[in-house]
């Protein structure tokens, strides 16, 4: 059975260690996603970075949001999912930690727990 290709999307600055955890958790066995790109850093010299997003945002099937503390106001995950509404590609957002208090990102959908099951649901 194929993957689905997914975009991973996390507060550069703060959560940096989500992403790698989910990249690790897309190489398991019975996963069924893989991550096909990642975030970039919006302050990047690249000029053509929203181009970058938008092209990786187009070859996922789901844009996945790894929301800590103050994801809901990093600027390059509020254009990644604008991007992604742009292109209606599904949004699925997770709670990146396991204690605290998160704010969903807008117009991201619902806010999930991170766990196998959730991860399996979601994106199989």
């Amino acid at each position: 059975m194929a993957k689905i290709r997914v975009f991973i999307s996390f507060d550069f600055d703060n959560d940096k260690v989500l992403k790698d955890f989910i990249i690790g958790q897309s190489r398991n066995e019975d996963s069924p996603f893989e991550v096909i790109d990642h975030s970039l850093k919006e302050a990047a010299p690249q000029r053509d970075w929203e181009q970058k997003a938008r092209s990786a945002i187009k070859r996922s099937k789901v844009v996945l949001v790894m929301v800590g503390k103050n994801t809901h106001k990093a600027s390059g995950v509020l254009k990644e999912v604008g991007f992604a509404r742009e292109e209606e590609i599904k949004i699925v957002q997770i709670i990146g930690y396991k204690d605290g208090d998160y704010t969903p990102v807008p117009n991201a959908g619902v806010l999930y727990s991170w766990n196998w099951e959730n991860l399996k649901k979601l994106l199989g």
